[in-house]
């Protein structure tokens, strides 16, 4: 859909009139027809207002002419993952488990800098990559050759205990490092996921079915 159509689905969406959607934005009524038949374009500051008010980023209301990805994990951002700065305004630089009320979730930027410092926090993987190899020797996992950056909500699995219980290790919000490794004889894949206090290494089949707990070790 084109802006006109975005701005005009929203209003409608929300019960508002052209003329209380004007007074919320402080502009005329004839802004807000004018920017609805297509004859012209909210600016940026009016873009922010609408998109605080409606709840959708910007490139929402523009028609998605972007396709965002975190600039800290990669994946990709929609209006339900993206980021909020303190105001609640839309960051669309990061996805909500990197960031959040203005700052870095991941113990590793607060450490090294932030995303600006790339060089450091590439050097610290390097350094825990050596960590991991020299450490993990479980049968069937290959070496450990890159980490990503991983959010809690999708590496949180659920493990049984020996007394039945079942339990998580992490946090949804947060981020981690880690990476998923096929082992050898190709009938699992080992996952490793860490922060800067500890490293736990698990194991699965198809789809995270059936997780164990194979390692975990405070750093």
């Amino acid at each position: 859909m084109e802006t006109k159509e975005i701005i005009y689905k929203l209003r409608t969406k929300n019960g508002f009139s052209q003329e209380e959607l004007a007074e919320k934005i402080f502009v005329t009524r004839q802004a807000v027809s004018r920017w609805e038949n297509g004859e012209t374009m909210p600016n940026i500051d009016t873009l922010k207002l609408l998109s605080k008010i409606f709840d959708v980023s910007i490139n929402t209301l523009l028609g998605s002419p972007r396709e965002l990805v975190c600039q800290c994990c990669g994946i990709s951002l929609d209006d339900c993952n993206t980021s909020r700065e303190i105001d609640g305004v839309f960051n669309e630089e990061y996805c909500k488990w990197c960031y959040a009320d203005g700052e870095y979730t991941l113990d590793f930027w607060r450490q090294y800098g932030g995303i600006d410092e790339k060089e450091k926090f590439e050097k610290l993987k390097k350094q825990l990559i050596s960590e991991l190899n020299s450490l993990l020797h479980i049968i069937n996992l290959p070496k450990v050759e890159n980490l990503n950056i991983l959010p809690g909500e999708f590496v949180n699995l659920e493990y049984t205990l020996p007394n039945g219980e079942k339990i998580k290790f992490l946090d949804d919000k947060k981020t981690y490092l880690g990476s998923q490794i096929e082992s050898e004889s190709g009938d699992k894949c080992y996952g490793i996921v860490l922060n800067m206090d500890f490293i736990l290494v698990c194991s699965y089949e198809e789809n995270g079915e059936n997780p164990e707990l194979v390692f975990y070790k405070k750093r």
